[in-house]
């Protein structure tokens, strides 16, 4: 048998277990019926447990699959936000699961309407490596906290956090109420071509198109967690110290290597070296002895490492003039600003995931607004100003899954914000009762009332049927 014959039957047989997998927990679900309040506590429980008892085994795994991941940003931004994630749902869930009583016009009372919070079912989660903890177990509590079971696959990029994870969840669940697949782009492709009852996907856009063709088989809902060219501006009456901090701050968590970092920044053109000099400083200031400070993270395999290397290469052969904040050691990468770049080049076409830096001068705000609205609808827009109008002009002008106004990153861990993309960038959302409503049917009930004028309108249609009807389109 050629390799390939092995490859393709070894696909088969994933998909077969796979499959099985699903039918099996399909079953328990209608089996057991609707999760009452109180299990669906102790499933948010079980994983608020899970990741306290394994946290120094959590950091570890991830560190070791970065080969260097800060411990303080995944105490940050994967223990925190996983548990914060959990707090929340446990605190509103009564209330989220409760009817929702929906006003009804004029002309069909005295009947009532309500819609009813229902369970999907089996809900299956594709997880991303930058957060490989956070982005596994986000939606996870909303799936569960719905009242779904669910089927994780998490990267195979970072395979020692994945079996971490696989353990953890081994122990805390029963295999029909959550697993986790670990494996590999067959694993993944035979994955998301399960019949889920719905499938949320976070990576990039491209990888996110075949996962929607391939749910687009079954008719599986899906929400496309993407990435885009996320820009920040800074309007011409900024604090400049203020916007500089928190742009570097957010550009070099984690190295760069999250969705909804600052891809590139928008400044008028008188301030361009003002900028340039404050971010450098900053840079060195925050992260000084590179490579050897253990809170600055390694980009997080050589391949992705010689990406970024190569957008630098092209930029510079092309007439960019880079400046990096340090030297290069290792995998870690410094903050590397990149000046009199072109909309042609990979660092400006293509979502940078890294501590590269574009800064892109405009003669004014409108010229600015018009850049981001001439590429793709971006995961995120940050804006800094202190005139309340002009940063309102760049909302209001700008069409983004999410903003935040002079700070930047921060509204990912925010569970009341609905997090999700638009259009390039995904499509649906989740976090707090958004994650719920999302992995939730919510089914409309109208409940008729014994006291009803329905009897009028039986054929045949008489004088009062006429009448009625007559009244009715004069409304």
């Amino acid at each position: 048998m050629s390799i390939a014959n092995v490859a393709e039957h070894e696909g088969r047989e994933l998909a077969v277990d796979l499959s099985g997998q699903l039918r099996s927990m399909r079953a328990a679900h209608e089996r057991d019926g609707v999760a009452n309040l109180a299990l669906r506590r102790d499933r948010l429980g079980r994983i608020a447990a899970m990741v306290r008892q394994n946290q120094d085994a959590i950091v570890a795994a991830i560190d070791a699959d970065f080969g260097g991941r800060s411990r303080e940003e995944t105490l940050l931004a994967e223990i925190f936000t996983s548990l914060s994630s959990v707090r929340h749902a446990r605190g509103h869930l009564a209330k989220w699961m409760r009817p929702r009583r929906r006003a009804m016009d004029l002309a069909f009372m005295p009947a009532r309407a309500r819609l009813l919070p229902q369970p999907l079912g089996v809900v299956g989660i594709i997880s991303p490596w930058n957060y490989p903890l956070l982005l596994a177990l986000s939606p996870l509590v909303g799936a569960l906290a719905a009242g779904n079971r669910a089927m994780v696959k998490p990267s195979e990029f970072t395979p020692r956090t994945s079996k971490l994870l696989a353990e953890m969840i081994g122990e805390k669940f029963s295999a029909d109420e959550v697993v986790v697949v670990q494996g590999g782009v067959e694993a993944g492709a035979a994955f998301a071509a399960l019949p889920f009852d719905h499938l949320l996907y976070t990576g990039s856009t491209n990888v996110g198109r075949k996962v929607m063709a391939a749910a687009a088989t079954n008719l599986t809902p899906v929400t496309l967690e993407l990435g885009g060219k996320s820009p920040a501006i800074i309007a011409p009456d900024a604090a400049l110290d203020a916007a500089v901090t928190s742009i570097v701050r957010g550009k070099l968590f984690n190295a760069g290597q999250t969705c909804v970092a600052p891809d590139y920044v928008l400044l008028p053109e008188g301030q361009v070296d003002g900028f340039v000099e404050k971010a450098l400083a900053a840079a060195a200031n925050f992260y000084p002895d590179l490579p050897d400070n253990p809170d600055y993270s390694s980009i997080v395999n050589q391949a992705q490492f010689d990406r970024l290397r190569a957008m630098v290469v092209e930029a510079e052969a092309q007439g960019a003039r880079v400046m990096p904040a340090a030297e290069a050691a290792g995998r870690k990468l410094p903050l590397t600003l990149l000046l009199d770049t072109t909309a042609g080049m990979a660092v400006r076409r293509e979502e940078i995931f890294g501590p590269l830096l574009p800064i892109v001068p405009y003669d004014d705000l409108a010229q600015a607004i018009d850049l981001v609205n001439g590429g793709d609808r971006p995961l995120a827009l940050y804006v800094y100003g202190r005139d309340r109008s002009m940063t309102d002009r760049v909302l209001d002008e700008t069409v983004s899954g999410g903003a935040v106004v002079n700070d930047c990153l921060i509204h990912g861990g925010v569970e009341n914000l609905p997090f999700g993309g638009v259009g390039a960038s995904g499509m649906g959302q989740y976090h707090g009762q958004d994650g719920f409503d999302t992995f939730t049917k919510l089914k409309p009930v109208l409940y008729q009332s014994r006291l009803n004028a329905m009897w009028i309108l039986n054929p045949p249609y008489g004088g009062m049927a006429k009448g009625l009807i007559k009244l009715l389109l004069k409304r």
